[in-house]
């Protein structure tokens, strides 16, 4: 399997989560499975096979963040030489050139996407468009409603 990129943050937030699953989530549902053990046939106990169901989606996700923290390459933006050109982690202010709007974007992993936050994976359209740019560059992107150009106005690595 080859390595995934992930920032410094991304993987803090797994490491998080992972704690969490296996020091609070995961004794939390031991102990319902106890107390749905007691009482009594299992086979009718609504509360045991609840507890058993969560236990499961508890051991899936704590398997799925080992396994991405495994696999993952940690890239720590502030330490790279970029040469003020878009890499992975960093953060870009883009202007549509049609309508002047300005966004700003954080490229990131696939895992740690969320546009709502303004991060964007680096496999998504305008991520691969944006790498290797340099500020005033401006880069086509091909869109689902036609081409769209957008001008880097600033690049930072935080």
């Amino acid at each position: 399997m080859s390595k995934v990129p992930l920032t410094v943050k991304g993987a803090e937030k797994l490491r998080t989560e992972l704690e969490e699953l296996k020091s609070v989530v995961r004794p939390r549902i031991i102990a319902a499975i106890a107390t749905a053990r007691a009482h009594g046939d299992l086979k009718e106990n609504a509360e045991y096979h609840a507890a058993r169901e969560q236990q499961s989606f508890a051991e899936g996700r704590i398997g799925e963040i080992e396994g991405k923290l495994s696999n993952a390459q940690v890239i720590d933006v502030t330490k790279l030489d970029a040469n003020g050109k878009v890499v992975f982690g960093a953060t870009v202010e883009i202007e549509d050139l049609d309508s002047e709007k300005k966004v700003t974007y954080q490229i990131v992993g696939e895992d740690e996407a969320n546009i709502k936050e303004g991060r964007i994976s680096i496999g998504s359209p305008i991520a691969r468009a944006l790498i290797g740019k340099e500020a005033g560059d401006v880069v086509t992107v091909k869109a689902p409603a036609g081409n769209v150009e957008y001008e880097i106005l600033s690049i930072e690595y935080i």
